[in-house]
């Protein structure tokens, strides 16, 4: 073979291993699906929550069902929260857990369910609300 077949051939061989897409594999993807929860929020005065952080009526503290909050896995990833009779948004950080709460429900700090635009006096209501990536912050 002449010197130019050589240079030729060793120059497809580079472009094809650069051209080359990478494996997708479970490791190199981050994909989470959203699950949109509904339910009934209400507020409670918060402190030493169930993640084990003191806490108080002013950060936006958030209380999942025993169900969902299981061991913990939750504890301090945020949560997106949305008031369905207004559509004001807000971030909760989850930090309890709430034994009376229905699977949808939530329990929100005085502050948290204020940012959403309704009245301590209210005291319950419709919420939807989904988990964040872990590692997100507002």
């Amino acid at each position: 073979m002449s010197p130019f077949t050589y240079l030729v051939l060793a120059l497809a061989v580079i472009s094809s291993g650069i051209a080359a897409p990478a494996p997708v594999t479970p490791e190199s993807t981050n994909l989470e699906k959203r699950i949109t929860h509904t339910g009934r929020g209400t507020f409670f005065n918060v402190g030493l929550g169930a993640c084990g952080k003191h806490n108080v009526n002013s950060d936006h503290i958030v209380a999942i069902s025993s169900s969902i909050f299981g061991s913990g896995g939750n504890c301090e990833q945020f949560m997106e929260i949305k008031n369905t009779k207004n559509g004001k948004t807000a971030f909760g950080l989850v930090r309890d857990s709430c034994p009376g709460c229905g699977p949808g429900d939530i329990d929100m700090s005085p502050s948290l369910f204020q940012a959403l635009g309704a009245s301590l006096d209210e005291g319950v209501i419709k919420v939807s609300w989904h988990f964040k990536p872990k590692g997100f912050h507002p």
